[in-house]
């Protein structure tokens, strides 16, 4: 599963990505201390941001792969 965002006018930035055989792997910039992911299984998983301030404001997307 990776998680991206997306703020105004710029491209998609790559957050975090997570599996079932690995811990999150958080992209520079981004710590699991201010996003938070969360995997129930295969199937589910949600990201939650701390503290959200005004820097925080764009579009957030995941995306999932069989590999």
């Amino acid at each position: 599963m990776f998680w991206y965002q997306q703020p105004p006018r710029n491209g998609l930035k790559l957050v975090a990505s997570t599996s079932t055989w690995m811990k999150n792997s958080y992209e520079e910039g981004y710590s699991e201390a201010k996003f938070e992911i969360n995997r129930d299984n295969n199937d589910h998983s949600g990201m939650t941001i701390q503290n959200v301030t005004s820097k925080d404001a764009a579009t957030y997307f995941c995306a999932a792969s069989d590999h």
